[in-house]
């Protein structure tokens, strides 16, 4: 298992990407970035978790949805063509997930 190092808050212009349909992707804003570690202290890697509570490797990830990246966009640029809204992130049905916190 892994456990959480550090965790910051994301700089608005991060979305994630992911494919939800051959044919179709969506992205969500990152809202935080985490760096995570091997139990057995080897490994890191940093995973931003997305403003509907979805991240790479996630057991309870949107039915369906792959992860493709993550992307950076000037908020002054606007949004990618794809992004949803935070309304409808917030609408979905299983709404935001909650992850309990390794103990260290």
């Amino acid at each position: 298992m892994k456990r959480i190092i550090e965790i910051v808050p994301a700089r608005p212009g991060w979305y994630a990407r992911w494919q939800v349909t051959p044919e179709a992707t969506r992205c969500y804003p990152v809202t935080l970035w985490a760096l995570l570690e091997e139990a057995d202290g080897t490994g890191r890697e940093v995973v931003g978790v997305d403003c509907v509570g979805q991240w790479p490797g996630a057991d309870d990830n949107e039915a369906g949805a792959d992860f493709v990246r993550y992307l950076f966009q000037t908020p002054d640029s606007g949004t990618p063509d794809d992004a949803a809204s935070p309304t409808e992130a917030e609408l979905r049905e299983s709404g935001p997930r909650r992850q309990p916190v390794p103990a260290s």
